[in-house]
């Protein structure tokens, strides 16, 4: 189920997600009895499953990762590249796995569909996520749906879990930012078209311009002391979920409901 995308892809263009995820994520990973991921629409070569499954066993030592394409060529194409853990599968938003994977990553996938259709494909994906547990602290699955820059350096996803959108991370290479308003090209398909006055995600990007300027100061000491001042400054009027551990990697994870679109 699906339509074929354009396959670019490049080595580390997903490193910021994947990081995000493994720090995020891990304690899930480490708790399922078989932590599978899923690379949704990998691409026309096989680079970021490689990557997504070297950056995964670094804190779930017994992950697996399926890459799963569309387009049987790039499947072919990938086989080569299967080891120990990791497997390559023709399919799309089905998810062709007999149980349900412990993260569904699905990057600049969305990009080229309808806004209207994206709601329909985040009900399909989170179907196929594993369900949560209450009696063992688990909260399931993960999908993370995004967009990113052709080599990695700007980033914004929304993490998903059975239940629906939980969170929207922004994530940036602090050194080639101008204005936090940059990531909003990045933004993912539900809150691209919605980058317009009215809408929370632009009153968002707005205020951490604002905060940004303020923080110009801090600029002297570099571009993370500045970034780390204005996310600070955010959250006397956001729901921004992380701490300062997150902020010195360029991210800010910020609430759902704050920025889910209107109407």
């Amino acid at each position: 189920m699906g339509t074929v995308t354009r396959g670019t892809t490049n080595p580390n263009r997903l490193r910021r997600m994947d990081r995000w995820i493994a720090a995020a994520h891990g304690a899930e990973l480490r708790r399922a009895a078989e932590p599978v991921a899923v690379d949704l629409g990998y691409g026309a070569a096989p680079w970021t499953a490689v990557e997504l499954l070297a950056r995964l066993r670094s804190v779930a030592p017994h992950a697996r990762v399926v890459g799963v394409e569309i387009d049987p060529a790039r499947v072919a194409a990938a086989r080569p590249y299967e080891r120990d853990g990791l497997v390559f599968r023709h399919g799309g938003f089905e998810v062709p796995l007999a149980g349900r994977p412990s993260l569904i990553r699905a990057a600049n996938v969305l990009r080229q569909y309808d806004e209207g259709e994206v709601a329909g494909v985040w009900e399909r994906l989170c179907a196929r996520l594993a369900p949560a547990d209450p009696g063992s602290g688990s909260r399931g699955g993960l999908l993370v749906e995004g967009t990113c820059d052709e080599i990695g350096r700007r980033h914004v996803w929304v993490a998903l879990g059975p239940e629906g959108p939980r969170t929207v991370t922004f994530a940036t290479r602090l050194g080639s930012l101008e204005h936090p308003s940059d990531l909003a090209e990045r933004l993912p398909k539900a809150l691209i078209h919605r980058n317009v006055p009215g809408e929370p995600v632009h009153a968002f990007l707005r205020d951490f311009d604002r905060a940004w300027a303020a923080a110009a100061p801090y600029a002297s000491y570099g571009a993370r002391q500045r970034w780390m001042r204005a996310v600070r400054d955010l959250t006397a009027d956001w729901p921004v979920v992380d701490g300062p551990v997150r902020w010195r990697q360029g991210e800010v994870t910020v609430a759902w409901e704050a920025l889910a679109p209107r109407g």
